[in-house]
């Protein structure tokens, strides 16, 4: 099974479709130098089958493509890149 990640920028979110079905998202809000994510959500039936994964790997891919700085306010996206050193780079730290 294949998952293919769009980036739905009218709705402000990437969308993960598996097989041609609607699987999930991750909304995110764009601003001035950073990128927002608010909220991951994986469909049931396709979670644990890489469908976050996907989301996550293509917003930071995203982020760093665009040169933003990543605001990762959803649980998942968090704990995901505590997991992810590769794109530890991009969180915007408080000072």
């Amino acid at each position: 099974m294949s998952t293919e990640v769009r980036d739905n920028s009218q709705l402000g979110r990437f969308e993960a479709w598996m097989d041609g079905e609607f699987a999930g998202y991750a909304d995110y809000a764009r601003e001035e130098g950073r990128v927002v994510y608010p909220h991951t959500e994986v469909r049931v039936g396709y979670e644990g089958r890489g469908v976050g994964g996907a989301l996550a790997t293509a917003a930071m891919e995203d982020a760093e493509r665009r040169g933003l700085r990543v605001v990762a306010s959803c649980p998942f996206i968090a704990g995901w890149l505590t997991k992810h050193p590769e794109y530890q780079h991009l969180e915007e730290t408080t000072p």
